[in-house]
């Protein structure tokens, strides 16, 4: 199991790596967008170029930042079933659900989006746009994004289990407990 942790605490710290730096793509996103716009409308000129360097700014961000936010526990989930539960329980449907949806949805995507990133960069494909930018780069980010995705999900995978096994301690677990004696005294 110590073998285990240290590949998540090795994934864990790469995927916190990564997504601190690019969320500073948003930043470039948003002076991208706005310099165009004052461009556009004090110059009367455009480039699809711009425009397309602000999707793909943003998509670099949602793709390569989803693992970081799931490293952060800051994902969607259903709080209506888990805010029910113990947070021994919280760590079983966590588990559950990363063994069952995650994972599998992850490894189809890299399986899926590694022909569509090689054909699109063996071919060179450009943009449709005039004056559009090369496609590949993109497609890149959705497959290097799976990729750290699935690796996140084992990383969590490896902690939940081991959190079960009481290696590692429940997070919440004396908060959880704090609150239930809270609602049964007042």
């Amino acid at each position: 199991m110590s073998a285990l942790l240290g590949l998540a605490r090795a994934i864990d710290r790469v995927n916190g790596i990564v997504g601190r730096w690019l969320a500073w793509l948003i930043l470039a996103a948003v002076l991208v967008s706005a310099g165009n716009a004052v461009i556009r409308k004090s110059f009367n000129i455009s480039s699809n170029a711009w425009l397309e360097l602000q999707w793909y700014l943003f998509g670099a961000v949602f793709m390569l930042c989803a693992a970081w936010t799931l490293r952060e526990d800051e994902h969607v989930r259903v709080d209506v079933l888990s805010g029910w539960l113990s947070p021994r329980g919280r760590v079983w449907i966590d588990l559950v659900c990363h063994i069952l949806f995650l994972m599998p949805f992850a490894v189809l995507m890299i399986w899926l989006s590694w022909p569509f990133f090689v054909s699109s960069y063996l071919s060179g494909e450009q943009s449709s746009n005039a004056g559009g930018l090369i496609r590949w780069p993109a497609k890149l980010w959705v497959l290097v994004g799976f990729v750290m995705l699935a690796a996140q999900g084992l990383s969590e995978i490896v902690k939940r289990a081991a959190m079960l096994s009481g290696t590692l301690p429940i997070p919440d677990a004396a908060a959880h407990e704090d609150e239930r004696v809270r609602e049964h005294a007042g």
